[in-house]
């Protein structure tokens, strides 16, 4: 009986340590210098409190350190770690405070070898909340920009690579959305709309995984649209056989050019060897996935491009071939204003400002020459126009004239009958 006793406690000795173990979640960039300073011991227990989850008692002592030892060479390292304890709170306040206080630690310590991982956090906190194809993309795009921003600012940091490929993910995210449109605007019957997302779409982000789809389905409305919009067609055939050269269309985009009398262009070799790398190491999804996918929140980046530049430029959406070149803005002023400093500093003095110019004369003739432009002759004038009452002078407001009206005398009272 004492010998199980004894089991039981060792037992139970072993899963509390186990459990203490499993609540602790190791700090990303402690501080190994031991010393009895008393910055680097507040230093400390804050990220032992931090470690441990106790999220509100390692920002106090954080906030602690950093109003006291103003001049402590721990002092980037604890505002890193208040918003990293604002991060790995992980609900949306927590997630908003904590992109505040990276933005604020970049913006202090730029040349820091950890501004490029609080950019990266930053790029995680919209990551994380990043939604399917056909809800708000508001996160979607906030991490687009955030993404960019980190291989923009610190193109040579430790984190560029796995942030290049949270950008295809995110930029295939996207496509998946421009994809649904077109789709949409093709089943309404909107030809030209649908192929113009059709070719935005693979214009804006070429590593796409559908941007094959996109890019036959475009050249099929421009073909079921007429004779007129074959070169439109054959342009997008051409770029499918060059860009795509192992998609599934390439064989019935050769034989469309050749039935256009249009030269067929070679496939690029580096296109080639790209879709071989994406055709070995692309992802799958399982019939479970399938399932479950219709009521995942976070989309699934199995198909999402391994390989390839990002596109690093603001999505440019293009306008529909049938639009008109004079509404499309081709012909005149493009409404770009651009500001220069101007050469001769007295031209402001001496050049008339149009502002306060008096506006030009009326000629006497002018509305004789309007009146015959017109067809009308300003002489010959009929009678109900010469008969016709003078316009009142503004300010007056013409009433009808007044008629007197006559009043009958009242006729005079009788005097009562005298009674009886």
């Amino acid at each position: 009986m004492t010998v199980r006793r004894i089991i039981l406690s060792a037992a139970a000795v072993a899963a509390l340590a186990l459990s203490q173990g499993a609540c602790r979640h190791k700090y990303d960039n402690p501080i190994v210098k031991k010393t009895e300073q008393p910055d680097k011991q507040l230093f400390d227990k804050a990220i032992e409190d931090l470690e441990k989850n106790k999220f509100e008692v390692a920002r106090m002592e954080f906030t602690t350190l950093i109003n006291t030892y103003d001049s402590s060479e721990f002092l980037a390292k604890a505002k890193l770690g208040l918003a990293d304890s604002w991060f790995r709170q992980g609900d949306a306040h927590g997630m908003a405070e904590a992109e505040a206080e990276y933005k604020d630690f970049i913006l202090f310590y730029p040349t820091m070898e950890e501004s490029a991982e609080a950019q990266s956090k930053v790029c995680d906190i919209h990551y994380q909340q990043m939604q399917k194809a056909d809800r708000d993309p508001q996160h979607t795009l906030r991490a687009e920009d955030e993404c960019k921003q980190l291989l923009v600012q610190f193109p040579n940091s430790k984190f560029a690579p796995a942030v290049e490929q949270k950008l295809r993910n995110i930029q295939q995210n996207l496509g998946d959305g421009e994809m649904k449109v077109a789709k949409f605007y093709m089943t309404k019957g909107s030809l030209f709309p649908a192929a113009n997302r059709y070719q935005t779409l693979v214009n804006n982000y070429p590593l796409y995984s559908d941007a094959p789809d996109a890019l036959w389905f475009a050249s099929q409305v421009y073909n079921q649209a007429g004779d007129r919009w074959e070169k439109q067609e054959a342009a997008l055939l051409s770029q499918l056989v060059h860009d795509y050269p192992l998609s599934r269309w390439d064989e019935d985009a050769r034989a469309r050019l050749k039935e256009l009398s249009v030269p067929i262009p070679d496939a690029d070799p580096a296109a080639m060897a790209r879709m071989l790398y994406e055709q070995e190491n692309r992802g799958s999804i399982s019939m479970l996935s399938r399932f479950f996918g219709a009521f995942a929140e976070h989309p699934n980046m199995a198909f999402a491009a391994k390989s390839g530049a990002p596109s690093m430029e603001p999505m440019r959406p293009a306008i529909p071939a049938n639009v008109p070149p004079v509404a499309a803005g081709a012909l005149g002023t493009s409404g770009d204003i651009t500001v220069s400093v101007p050469v001769d500093a007295s031209a402001l003095d001496t050049n008339p400002d149009a502002r306060i110019a008096e506006p030009p004369v009326p000629d006497a003739a002018a509305p004789a020459a309007v009146a015959q432009i017109g067809g009308a002759n300003p002489t010959a004038l009929t009678a109900a126009q010469q008969n016709a009452p003078k316009p009142q002078k503004k300010g007056k407001i013409q009433t009808a004239p007044k008629r007197k009206v006559q009043i009958p005398p009242a006729k005079p009272a009788t005097a009562a009958a005298p009674q009886q």
